[in-house]
């Protein structure tokens, strides 16, 4: 009976000891994957400082976003006024008539005040390139915001007429403020509503801004991600794409949008022809996203 004890006792002891040296294994293996890290962090974030794009993670206005992200969602303003202040940043810092000008303010105020979800500068140059490619003299954007991706297609083709959609009324007021400081209100107007609203916003463009059968020469996707597929749907079904229309859709990869990348794929080669950009995020480098940017051939 001692001797089982015994053998008992040992067997326990054997038994806390390979765990503890398990422990500090682990332990020692949690320590390095948290030190590598740390590392793989820091060198993200002196990357970003030296491009002059500070890292939104680290920033108020962007864990703000995130904290606000319901309402966001549900009424596309984050809920701290910040869209406002940046219409009033623009007004007070930008040149009057301007359109240069108003975009560097925009751009000065995301990297530097406040955290916004516009296509921003790194992905604002390829649209700017698709803007230039296409031509257009009719542009149709789905998702207003604050109004800066209207001032760089405005900036991009001075002849085209651009017509934006937008679900917010405050974004609207903001968007249209910016425009006329910056010069392009005669060229580039918001609609308040949806392509999904049943049919209302679709009868104003059709009645009141022109847009028909073979109008289309460009659109511009940034607005809710599950609208794009069903709304690029309603468009190309009213027969507004011509051939050589170009499609622009931005966030496909951050926050991401699979259902569409996987359709332009599983159609590309027929009636469309898509290329895929790498890039980041807008007003930073650690998130990578994708643009898209398809021609239609019909």
């Amino acid at each position: 009976m001692l001797r089982n004890h015994r053998s008992l006792l040992a067997s326990a002891a054997l038994a806390v000891g390979a765990g503890a040296v398990a422990n500090r294994v682990n332990m020692l293996a949690f320590l390095r994957r948290i030190l590598w890290a740390t590392a793989a962090g820091g060198a993200a974030v002196a990357v970003n400082e030296a491009a002059g794009k500070p890292v939104p993670f680290l920033r108020w206005s962007f864990l703000r976003l995130a904290l606000g992200m319901r309402r966001l969602q549900r009424e596309w303003q984050v809920g701290d006024g910040r869209e406002q202040a940046l219409a009033d940043h623009v007004l007070a810092t930008a040149r009057a008539g301007d359109v240069d000008d108003a975009i560097h303010a925009v751009d000065e105020f995301c990297h530097t005040r406040k955290f916004m979800i516009n296509i921003g500068d790194e992905k604002g140059e390829i649209l700017d390139a698709a803007v230039r490619r296409a031509r257009p003299r009719l542009v149709l954007e789905l998702g207003t915001y604050c109004g800066y991706s209207a001032l760089r297609i405005a900036r991009a083709m001075p002849s085209a007429r651009v017509c934006s959609v937008e679900f917010s009324s405050a974004n609207a007021a903001v968007a249209r403020s910016i425009w006329r400081h910056a010069g392009v209100a005669d060229r580039v107007s918001v609609i308040v509503g949806t392509l999904g609203d049943g049919g209302a916003t679709l009868g104003t463009l059709r009645d009141e801004h022109g847009l028909g059968p073979g109008t289309l020469d460009l659109l511009f996707l940034d607005h809710d991600k599950k609208a794009y597929l069903p709304d690029l749907e309603t468009i190309e079904a009213a027969c507004w794409l011509r051939p050589g229309s170009v499609v622009v859709a931005d966030n496909v990869g951050f926050p991401g949008v699979p259902g569409y990348r996987e359709t332009m794929r599983t159609v590309d080669g027929g009636r469309w022809r898509t290329t895929e950009h790498r890039t980041h995020a807008e007003y930073q480098l650690l998130l990578p996203d994708l643009v898209l940017v398809s021609e239609y051939v019909g």
